[in-house]
C-alpha cells in the first residue's frame, strides 16, 4: 500500500532548508526509496511549510528513514526550524489523478461516446491543438475541437484502447490503439467499409484544471494504406 509522510515545520531560513534537501537528494542517490516529494508554503504565514513525501509502502519509508544520510540531514533540518517539526504518517486509501481521469474522459466519453457538450467542461476556451495530419499548423478554440471530433465520428465507427498513461507535472501522455470501420468520407476517400487499426500518442497539457494544449502523433500513413489510398 502506498504511504505518505507529511512533515509540518516553521523556518525563517527556507533557502538554506532547500539547499539542505538538495544535499539529501544528492547523497542518497540509488539508496532512497521516496518516489515523490512536494513542498508547499502557507499563504497566510511565510514561515510555515508543509512537505509531502510519497513512498511505495510503509516498509520502504522505514528503509529511507534508517539511511545514515537521512538521519544526518534531519538533525540539520531541525536546527533550521523554529521548534520541532511534526510528522503525520498516512496509508493512501485513494489516489485519484484528476488530469489523467479527464484525459480518459475525452477518449471514452467525447471521442467514442459523442458527448460534445463535455468539450466545454474539459478544455480551455483558447485550447490549442497540434495534429500530425495538419503538419506544422495548429488549431485554436473549442469549435475546432468539435469539428475534428465530428469529422472523425462521421467518417468512422471507432473505439480507443488506452494502452498506457504517463503523467508528469501538468502533462498527461496517453498511448492508444484505435480501431475503426470506414463508413463516411475521410480526406476525400469515399466509404470503403474496411476495418482499420492504428496506434498513436496524445499529450494533453493541463492548466487550471482544463486541457490547454494537445499534441497528436499517430500512424496516419498506415491508416491511408489500409483505406487503399496508398500503394
Amino acid at each position: 500500500m502506498k504511504f505518505v509522510q507529511i512533515v509540518d515545520y516553521k523556518t525563517e531560513q527556507f533557502d538554506t532548508m532547500n539547499q539542505l534537501m538538495d544535499k539529501w537528494v544528492d547523497q542518497t542517490k540509488g539508496k532512497r526509496t521516496a518516489t515523490h516529494t512536494l513542498t508547499g508554503k502557507d499563504r497566510s504565514d511565510d514561515s510555515h511549510y508543509v512537505e509531502i513525501v510519497e513512498f511505495p509502502s510503509y516498509e520502504e519509508a522505514m528503509k529511507n528513514s534508517h539511511l545514515p544520510e537521512t538521519d544526518r540531514i534531519f538533525q540539520e533540518m531541525v536546527a533550521l526550524c523554529d521548534g520541532m517539526p511534526s510528522f503525520t504518517d498516512l496509508d493512501v486509501v485513494r489516489d485519484e489523478q484528476l488530469n489523467a481521469a479527464a484525459a480518459r474522459r475525452f477518449f471514452h466519453e467525447i471521442a467514442v461516446g459523442g458527448n460534445l457538450d463535455a468539450i466545454d467542461e474539459l478544455f480551455a476556451a483558447d485550447y490549442r491543438d497540434h495534429d500530425i495530419i495538419r503538419g506544422e499548423d495548429s488549431a485554436t478554440g473549442l469549435e475546432n475541437m468539435r469539428s475534428d471530433v465530428t469529422g472523425w465520428r462521421d467518417a468512422f465507427d471507432f473505439t480507443f484502447n488506452l494502452d498506457r498513461q504517463v503523467t508528469e507535472g501538468d502533462d498527461v501522455v496517453t498511448l492508444w490503439t484505435w480501431t475503426g470501420t470506414h463508413k463516411g468520407d475521410f480526406l476525400g476517400i469515399a466509404p470503403t467499409g474496411k476495418q482499420c487499426t492504428m496506434t498513436g500518442t496524445t499529450i494533453f497539457r493541463f492548466q487550471d484544471g482544463k486541457v490547454q494544449e494537445g499534441w497528436w502523433h499517430y500512424d496516419v500513413m498506415r491508416l491511408m494504406r489500409q483505406l487503399g489510398a496508398l500503394g
